[in-house]
């Protein structure tokens, strides 16, 4: 079954994002675990906790369909040490409030290395990070997010996340997240039948299938290869429907959470109608 949903508002408390989910028609969702401008946020309260946990149950929604975001300010694979150490901080803190919430996933993006040191040496210290939060925590797989490669982001190659991947200690515990907007204006192509096929061949290939723990469903405001993050309705961008209605008919992607992060909220319940009506 394709599990497909959007990343839904927390406005008034975690607790909301079952219910705002459930009115879009939605099989799964993400969310921000906390404001994710900010450091820092209070802790749950136990109503928090309890009443988030029966929504999911009264909804049906299990902690598989579920793929909560960290927050925009952190980065992992920052170059200056302070910054870096509070950045690991301000992860660690996520991961525990996904355990808190008895989730399963915490997607992230992999960080930036800022014009200050390499690439390499950045991912290195992502790697890093994602080794500590997860010695310091019980059951949350770090899911991490393929970019568009804007400005000095990583992680807009499959080969930035297999590296990263390669040095995590613990491989039951590191999930890949697919973004298709960012996919394709980092050079991706796959619009057609056989760039789709070849691209998913490289996908599993260098990173696998068995690390693919969801996906983000965005078409793309800017052309192929632009390296330009802007995502853009289904169907009304630079990649096109037929993408879509190819992964809506493979099986390699049931189960997991489908994940819309299109500019307009009030058509989300529309656009889910219309990929689960791509099927078949």
């Amino acid at each position: 079954m394709k599990c497909i949903g959007a990343h839904v508002s927390i406005a008034g408390g975690v607790e909301n994002a079952p219910l705002n989910a459930e009115k879009i028609g939605a099989k799964a969702f993400a969310l921000f675990i906390k404001n994710q401008k900010q450091w820092k946020a209070k802790p749950f309260t136990d109503k928090n906790i309890d009443e988030f946990k029966e929504n999911c149950k009264k909804f049906g929604y299990k902690p598989e369909n579920i793929l909560p975001h960290d927050g925009y300010l952190i980065n992992l694979g920052h170059p200056e040490r302070e910054k870096l150490e509070k950045s690991r901080t301000a992860f660690l803190d996520e991961m525990q409030r996904c355990e808190q919430l008895g989730l399963k996933y915490l997607n992230f993006h992999p960080g930036s290395h800022l014009r200050q040191i390499s690439e390499q040496e950045s991912l290195d210290l992502i790697a890093e990070s994602i080794n500590i939060s997860i010695a310091k925590t019980s059951f949350v797989i770090p899911v991490i997010e393929n970019t568009a490669g804007q400005g000095s982001n990583i992680g807009y190659k499959f080969d930035h996340l297999a590296y990263i991947i390669s040095r995590i200690e613990n491989k039951d515990r590191i999930g890949v997240c697919i973004d298709t907007c960012h996919l394709f204006v980092s050079g991706y192509d796959f619009r057609t039948r056989k760039t789709y096929e070849d691209t998913f061949e490289e996908f599993d290939k260098i990173v696998g299938f068995n690390y693919l723990k969801g996906m983000h469903l965005n078409d793309s405001k800017k052309e192929l290869g632009t390296r330009v993050d802007r995502h853009e309705s289904i169907g009304k961008g630079f990649i096109g429907i037929e993408t879509f209605r190819f992964i809506m008919n493979d099986d390699r992607f049931e189960e997991i959470p489908l994940i819309l992060e299109t500019p307009n909220s009030d058509i989300w319940a529309d656009e889910i109608k219309i990929l689960y009506g791509l099927k078949g």
